[in-house]
C-alpha cells in the first residue's frame, strides 16, 4: 500500500516539476518575442520576475520531494517515538503541532528569500523585519490556539465514532465555513487596519452597485495592504453578517471609480451567478471523498510507515497526501472556474462598460508586473482563471500585441489577476 502512495507522490512531483521547468523555458523564449499587454520594458521586467519566481518554486518543489522521503523513511517514526509520553488526542495535538512547526521552519528560507530578496528586487514587498516577525508571531499563536483545538476535536471524533470520517467531515467542513465567515474580522482585529473609505463619492457608488444586485454587506473598507506589498487587489470577505467589501489601498490609488466598479461588478457576478455556493458545494464533495478515502485506509499502510493506526497517524497521512489528490483534481475544478470567470467578466462589464473592465485589467497587469504569457500545460495544471489575453478577447479587445498572437496556440496566462481571495 505504501508503494502505491509513494508512486502517486512521485507522479505528482514529476508533473509539478516538469510543468514549472517548461514554464521557465517558455517565458525565456517568449521574453524575446512579441510584446503583449505590457509596455516593452515592463514586459521584460515581468518576464524576469516570472523566471526568478519559478526558479525558486522549482527549488522548493525538489526540496519538498526530499523532505517527503525523509518523513516517510524515518522522520514520522522518530517524531512518534519522541511524543510517546502522550496518548490519544494529546499525542495528536503535540505530534501534529511539531510536524507543522518543523515543516514551517524548513520552508522558512524560501519564504524569506521570496519576500526580502525577490519581491524587494522587483518593487513589490514593503515588508520590514519587524512586521514580518509580528505577523509570524500572531499567526503562530492563532495556530497553536485554534489549530490545536481543531486537531483535538478531530482526534476525539476518530477515537469515539466507528464511522468517524462522516462526523469528521462535518466537523472540518463546519470549521472551514466558520473560518471564512470570521476571516475579515480576524484580519481587521489582528493583522490589518480596515478603514471606511475616505472617498465618500466612491463609497456611495459602490453601495448603489451592491443594492442593484441585492448584495448585503457590513460595509466597504480600505485595507492598508501597502505596508506589506504594492500589488493591487480587492475581494469580498466573510459570509452572512460578516460580508464586507475590501479594497487594497493600492487599488484605490491606481484605478478610476468606473474601473473599480467594473472590478467589483466582476465579483458581484460570482455572487449573482451563485458561484460562491457552487464552490462551497464542490469543496464539500471533494472533502467528503477525501474523508471517505482516508477514513478507510488499511492497517498495513500505517505499519509500513512504522506508525500505529491512531488519530495522530491518520491526520498526518491526510495532511501529507490530500494535497497530491487535490492537484490531480485541479484541472477539472479549474475548468469549471474558468467558465465562471468569463460569466463574471460579462456581468462586470454590463454593470459598467466593457472598456472600464478592460482598462482595469490592463492596469492591473502593468502594476502587478505579471507576465501575460504562459505554457499551456502550466495553465492546465496551475491556473484557475482564464488566460488574460482570452479574457480581453472575450471583452472585444485585440490591441497591445494580442492580434499578433496565433489563435491556435493557447500561450497566455491569467497574469495573477484574481480579484478574489
Amino acid at each position: 500500500m505504501l508503494e502505491i502512495a509513494i508512486i502517486g507522490y512521485c507522479i505528482y512531483f514529476l508533473i509539478n516539476f516538469y510543468t514549472t521547468f517548461m514554464q521557465i523555458d517558455y517565458v525565456k523564449r517568449a521574453k524575446e518575442g512579441t510584446t503583449v499587454i505590457l509596455n516593452p520594458s515592463g514586459f521584460k521586467t515581468a518576464a524576469d520576475y516570472s523566471i526568478e519566481s519559478n526558479k525558486l518554486a522549482l527549488m522548493s518543489i525538489f526540496y519538498d520531494f526530499i523532505l517527503f522521503f525523509i518523513w516517510i523513511g524515518f522522520g514520522l517514526e522518530l517524531l512518534s517515538e519522541y511524543t510517546n509520553g502522550f496518548e490519544g488526542w494529546q499525542k495528536a495535538v503535540v505530534f501534529i503541532d511539531l510536524f507543522i512547526i518543523i515543516n514551517w521552519l524548513l520552508a522558512l528560507p524560501f519564504d524569506l528569500y521570496s519576500t526580502f530578496v525577490v519581491d524587494k528586487k522587483y518593487g513589490f514587498s514593503n515588508m520590514t523585519k519587524e512586521l514580518y516577525i509580528k505577523d509570524t508571531l500572531k499567526s503562530g499563536i492563532l495556530f497553536l490556539v485554534f489549530g490545536s483545538g481543531v486537531i483535538a476535536g478531530l482526534s476525539y471524533i476518530i477515537e469515539t465514532f466507528p464511522s468517524w470520517w462522516i462526523v469528521g467531515f462535518c466537523f472540518i467542513f463546519g470549521v472551514i465555513i466558520l473560518i471564512n465567515m470570521l476571516y475579515p474580522v480576524i484580519r481587521d482585529k489582528i493583522f490589518d487596519k480596515f478603514s471606511p473609505l475616505s472617498d465618500k463619492e466612491l463609497e456611495g457608488k459602490i453601495n448603489n452597485l451592491l443594492e442593484q444586485v441585492g448584495f448585503k454587506s457590513s460595509g466597504v473598507f480600505s485595507v492598508d495592504a501597502s505596508k506589506r506589498d504594492n500589488r493591487l487587489n480587492a475581494y469580498f470577505g466573510g459570509l452572512g453578517t460578516t460580508k464586507r467589501v475590501v479594497l487594497f489601498d493600492t487599488l484605490v490609488e491606481k484605478l478610476t471609480h468606473n474601473e473599480l466598479l467594473a472590478v467589483l461588478g466582476h465579483e458581484l457576478g460570482h455572487f449573482k451567478n451563485g458561484d460562491i455556493l457552487k464552490n462551497i458545494g464542490i469543496m464539500g464533495v471533494v472533502m467528503f471523498v477525501f474523508f471517505a478515502l482516508f477514513g478507510n485506509l488499511p492497517e498495513e499502510l500505517f505499519l509500513e510507515m512504522h506508525l500505529s493506526n491512531e488519530p495522530y497517524a491518520i491526520i498526518v497521512v491526510f495532511m501529507m497526501f490530500s494535497p497530491i489528490l487535490s492537484f490531480f483534481l485541479l484541472p477539472l475544478i479549474s475548468a469549471i472556474s474558468r467558465h465562471n470567470e468569463y460569466a463574471a467578466d460579462r456581468f462586470g462589464s454590463d454593470m459598467q462598460t466593457k472598456d472600464d473592465l478592460i482598462n482595469a485589467l490592463l492596469k492591473l497587469a502593468n502594476e502587478n508586473k505579471s507576465f501575460p504569457l504562459s505554457h499551456p500545460l502550466y495553465i492546465f495544471f496551475h491556473y484557475s482563471h482564464p488566460p488574460l489575453v482570452e479574457r480581453l478577447k472575450a471583452l472585444g479587445f485585440y490591441g497591445a500585441g494580442i492580434g499578433q498572437l496565433k489563435d491556435d496556440i493557447a500561450l497566455q496566462s491569467d497574469c495573477g489577476i484574481e480579484f478574489d481571495k
